[in-house]
């Protein structure tokens, strides 16, 4: 399984708040919708490939539309959460590891983890490279309050 992973990102809240939002997706849709005009260009851009549900995640991806659920089953409360793919081409994970920094900031690490077959893997490493350091970034640009 190919792991590609964002840098570190620091969000300004602590811990328990960031799991809270992160394992329950779908409070980011209407303030996502309420602060859009607040973003920065590059992140609205983003945003528009990304639908929070319930207890999912829709991304548009290079290889198509990918459905991520929250597996609680792998999930670890406050420190890590994991989406399985619940519709997607292939084996699919995205994990968000959480580490406290302080009482008000987390650090957070993004990864895709995904069953590539080799060809694949030559034809869309950079692009999802690239993609699971964007959704680090995306991140710490999420209204946490």
């Amino acid at each position: 399984m190919e792991t590609f992973k964002s840098d570190a990102q620091r969000i300004n809240h602590n811990i328990e708040t960031v799991f809270g939002k992160l394992s329950n997706p779908s409070v980011f849709q209407e303030q996502i919708e309420a602060n859009k005009d607040r973003l920065p260009e590059e992140a609205r851009a983003n945003i528009e490939k990304v639908v929070f549900g319930p207890d999912s995640i829709s991304i548009e991806s290079p290889m198509g539309p990918l459905k991520l659920a929250v597996d609680p089953e792998q999930s670890q409360a406050p420190n890590r959460i994991v989406f399985t793919a619940a519709q997607a081409p292939v084996k699919f994970n995205m994990m968000i590891e959480l580490t406290p920094v302080s009482d008000t900031e987390t650090d957070s690490v993004a990864s895709l983890q995904l069953d590539l077959p080799f060809f694949l893997r030559a034809m869309v490493g950079k692009q999802l490279e690239e993609g699971a350091k964007k959704f680090g970034q995306l991140l710490t640009m999420l209204p946490y309050e």
